[in-house]
């Protein structure tokens, strides 16, 4: 039976696909094309739906649920998933990134694996739920800005709280070759903006450098993040089994004969736990409040470092006991239970008191690359487990 539903689905998931990879939905940009697609796909399957907004009303999520309680005791079951995808440059690709390609039993296409494979998989499956009684009601929550900081997730958890809706398991879809994942580590991002003062570079002490300001901020957080190796040694679970702090991307200046007067530097932690993030903005607050700031102050009452926040993502943590582990291991017939390094909105759904897991169709290496791809096999797997899913909840 599994075999047959599976060979039916298949074909309309690679549809479905293919339309959502035409959805240019970098992070930061309008995903409400791609939010309407979606709903109007659920809605044709007899789900229900909700909508939630950020402030500027041109980025949604979407939060659908097919079925009802038939047991006070029983909470629906989410299918997460984020809309957002990072940047592609199409130069770089060997086929545009925003036109779905097949070759090789594969997809290529920007989101392919993170995570529209996903989210084609729920949508192609949903008339199957519809088409059952079920025992208890399934959702589909799609949200977005995941990659820059989890901005659509705690929106819409707000309002689900505020609606005093029960959930019982939420499976987030990252690429995860299908295995069953309990943790992962959280993910800070800042960007940090130095004002010092301008000059010409033949007379150096009438200036103030904002890029050697930086610079030394920089070095700063580069002993923080050797103090994280020795910090966290006993977390085997993770690998690597420690926080990391990584700078990757220095904007400033102008030309080599001017004193830059802006620079910015874009850093991020991957914490294992609080202590160690707060450790990070502790201490480097520290430093540029005692030692940075007198610098540049003294020859430029106007200079500043105003250290932003992107995102602050807290982890996903490990449990003794998880529903949620548990009905994927059952779903997929698979025991094993790894951990992931890369940050996720797991955390923030296990924080609501929703037991969570992460698994879905691809392998994380492939995502945020050139060319990236999803497997038939992978999608052919998501589906096996969704179809599993409905016969285990419906009457």
């Amino acid at each position: 039976m599994i075999k047959n539903f599976t060979d039916q689905l298949f074909y309309e998931t690679l549809k479905i696909l293919s339309d959502l990879i035409k959805f240019k939905t970098v992070s930061g940009t309008s995903n409400l094309n791609l939010i309407d697609y979606c709903e109007n796909k659920l809605k044709s399957a007899g789900a229900n739906s909700i909508k939630t907004y950020n402030d500027s009303k041109n980025q949604a999520n979407l939060f659908s649920t097919i079925g009802k309680n038939t047991d006070s005791d029983l909470g629906g079951i989410i299918l997460s998933g984020h809309t957002d995808v990072v940047p592609a440059v199409s130069k770089d690709w060997s086929s545009d990134p925003f036109i779905a390609t097949e070759k090789d039993n594969k997809v290529f296409g920007r989101g392919t694996c993170d995570m529209k494979g996903f989210i084609a998989c729920t949508l192609a499956v949903a008339p199957l739920f519809s088409s059952k009684k079920l025992k208890r009601p399934i959702h589909f929550s799609y949200t977005f800005d995941e990659e820059t900081g989890c901005l659509g997730a705690p929106i819409i958890l707000e309002d689900l709280n505020k609606r005093n809706i029960r959930f019982s398991s939420c499976i987030i879809g990252e690429p995860t070759n299908m295995k069953a994942v309990n943790a992962n580590k959280g993910y800070n991002e800042y960007k940090t903006h130095f004002i010092g003062l301008s000059g010409h570079a033949s007379n150096p002490e009438r200036g103030v450098s904002a890029i050697e300001i930086a610079i030394l901020y920089s070095n700063k957080l580069m002993e923080l993040r050797d103090e994280l190796k020795k910090r966290s040694k006993n977390h085997k679970i993770f690998f690597p089994s420690y926080s990391t702090l990584q700078i990757g991307k220095i904007t400033g200046g102008i030309g080599a004969n001017v004193i830059a007067d802006q620079c910015s530097l874009e850093w991020e932690v991957r914490p294992i736990n609080k202590d160690d993030s707060e450790f990070v903005n502790r201490s480097i607050d520290d430093f540029t409040k005692n030692i940075l700031l007198p610098k540049i102050k003294k020859d430029n009452p106007k200079g500043d470092i105003h250290k932003e926040i992107i995102g602050e993502v807290v982890g996903f943590n490990k449990t003794e006991s998880s529903e949620a582990v548990n009905l994927v291991c059952n779903l997929t017939g698979d025991n094993s239970i790894e951990t992931m390094a890369f940050g996720t909105e797991a955390g923030l759904f296990q924080n609501n008191g929703i037991s969570t897991v992460i698994c879905g169709p691809g392998s994380i290496e492939q995502a945020h690359t050139v060319d990236e791809f999803i497997s038939h096999d992978q999608l052919k797997k998501c589906l096996k487990m969704l179809i599993s899913l409905q016969e285990k909840i419906s009457s």
